[in-house]
């Protein structure tokens, strides 16, 4: 479980109670890649400000504790992310081997999906103003198609 106990979001927002970084994004906006952090680190208003012109979901993966029904992506029904659900079904893979992710034990993703999610994980960004169909498709909130 994560620092507070809570199965996290591996796709929250920067200002999320207990935010916390747990990779960086760079490449592309057509090719993300994503660097993963050994450990990870609260989301502060500095590290906000590092972003610099664009929002923090842009440049850092950020994890904060899942909102369950909170959330649009959660499925109350069945108690799953939709997100992760679709995310899996509609994007391909983008490695063939699991990330060094420091989340991995306490992600709502692994903890749903296992490694599928995770072999998607490092081209996802929370902000993407390029997405790919598929990705733009899987952010969609509503059924899983």
């Amino acid at each position: 479980m994560s620092a507070t106990g809570k199965t996290l979001c591996p796709s929250a927002p920067h200002d999320a109670p207990h935010a916390q970084i747990f990779a960086v994004v760079g490449g592309t906006m057509e090719k993300p890649e994503t660097a993963y952090l050994e450990k990870p680190m609260p989301m502060t208003a500095e590290f906000a400000k590092l972003a610099g012109p664009v929002a923090p979901e842009e440049v850092f993966r950020i994890a904060s504790p899942c909102l369950g029904r909170g959330c649009g992506h959660f499925d109350g029904v069945k108690k799953r992310c939709r997100l992760a659900t679709k995310t899996v079904r509609l994007q391909p893979a983008v490695t063939a081997k699991l990330p060094p992710c420091p989340i991995r034990s306490s992600c709502r993703w692994w903890q749903q999906e296992g490694l599928n999610a995770c072999l998607r994980c490092p081209e996802v960004v929370t902000d993407n103003h390029a997405p790919s169909d598929a990705a733009r498709a899987a952010a969609d909130i509503g059924n899983i198609p």
